[in-house]
Order: C-alpha cells, then structure tokens, then sequence
C-alpha cells in the first residue's frame, strides 16, 4: 500500500506541471522523440530534458535511445493505475455527497414539521 502511495504522490507530482502535462497528453497520440516534444515549447533542451526525467522517474513514460535519438512513450498501465485510484475517490465522494444531501432533507423535513406545528399552535 505504502509503495502506491508513493508511486502515486511521484505521478500527481509529475502531472503538477503544465509542460509535463503537455507532454503526456503529446504521448497519447503515438511515441514522439525529444525533439519532436521539444517543438511547442520555448525552452532549451536541457530543461525539456528534466521534464522527460521527472515524468520517466513517475513511471509515467518511458524512454529509449537508439542511436542519438531518445524516443518516449507513455507507459499506459501507470495512467490506468492512476484512473483507478481517481475512480476511487470519485465514488468515495459521491457517497458522502448522497449521505450529505439525505441529511439535508431530513433537517428540512424536521424544519417543516416545526413550522407547522407552530402555525397550529397559533390558530
């Protein structure tokens, strides 16, 4: 348990930065090259670079270098991981909101009671 944790805080930390989330959503449609990432973004290469390390250190993506060219593409089952975990906490909260909500009609039920009872009290 303690190990997903930990894999999870590294991808949510991973998917805190918008270049990072760029590149994800990049690596969705097919494995690109470094270069190929590097395109939309007005930064050097070193810093791209980072990027490409702290998504592959997440687990999210992987490398491979052939030659000069590193390729990256996205390891799905890390994204699939993730949904899951998101899926989760989707339900979890969506339990509490029909528990809260419930309660709710229960205090306006009570409220309504009250309030007839004082009306006939008055007549």
């Amino acid at each position: 348990m303690a190990n997903k944790q930990a894999s999870l805080d590294l991808v949510f930390a991973a998917l805190s930065d918008a270049t990072r989330r760029a590149i994800v959503m990049r690596l969705c449609r097919e494995p690109a090259s470094v270069s190929e990432l590097s395109k939309p973004f007005a930064m050097a290469m070193p810093t791209l670079l980072q990027h490409v390390r702290v998504l592959e250190t997440s687990g999210l993506i992987q490398t491979e270098k052939i030659g000069r060219v590193r390729t990256c593409s996205l390891r799905a089952e890390v994204m699939a991981a993730t949904e899951q975990w998101l899926a989760l906490q989707r339900t979890v909260w969506a339990q509490r909101l029909d528990r809260m909500e419930s309660y709710v009609y229960e205090l306006q039920a009570t409220e309504m009671k009250h309030v007839k009872r004082k009306r006939k009290g008055k007549q």
